[in-house]
């Protein structure tokens, strides 16, 4: 079940045979969009955060020119300016944590594409589709790409029949526990 990224297509030919052939076909057309939708979402964020991570790049040079000016010259330039710098300094590391945010978020959509390109791909397949063990790998596939505990308890709640809403409680629950600069995860995420 290994198939090339982005190959998934609705199936557009009938089978008398086969139960339910329209839904499956449907359902495959939709995960298509649905992954498309995903796919180009993250292109044109990417595109975005490209540009103000180049610019935020510069800012923190500067920033770093200008805190060694001021220590370096404390007499010829005022202390003001090193003040300024340092704060300018601290606002350019919290703008950091937020593209680690965002690069977390894409790599989850990510894995959400990928998850439901092999879902559809399990449900073209008629000679798959209705076997518990396919769904069990995919499923075993899908809990090993979370990185956070809290989507591991989600992904849980949800398997064990659970509904959207309670899952999310509970997912936010063990969130907020991890209210740390890492979003819960001891993963290195570097933009520079």
């Amino acid at each position: 079940m290994n198939q090339q990224k982005h190959s998934l297509g609705a199936i557009r030919t009938a089978n008398d045979n086969e139960v339910n052939w329209s839904q499956v076909s449907e359902t495959l057309a939709m995960l298509a969009l649905a992954i498309a939708q995903i796919d180009t979402s993250l292109q044109e964020g990417s595109q975005s955060i490209d540009k103000l991570t180049g610019s935020f790049t510069a800012m923190a040079d500067n920033t770093q020119r200008l805190l060694k000016m001021a220590t370096e010259a404390a007499d010829s330039i005022p202390v003001e300016v090193g003040k300024i710098a340092h704060d300018l300094q601290a606002e350019i590391q919290q703008a950091i944590i937020a593209f680690q945010f965002y690069d977390r978020l894409t790599q989850r959509l990510d894995h959400v594409g990928d998850s439901l390109e092999q879902m559809g791909h399990l449900i073209a397949d008629p000679g798959q589709r209705y076997l518990p063990a396919p769904w069990s790998l995919l499923q075993s596939k899908i809990k090993s790409n979370y990185t956070m505990e809290a989507e591991r308890i989600m992904f849980e709640h949800i398997m064990a029949g659970h509904s959207v809403a309670e899952a999310l409680e509970i997912y936010h629950h063990h969130f907020d526990k991890q209210s740390d600069d890492n979003f819960g995860t001891d993963d290195d995420i570097e933009l520079f």
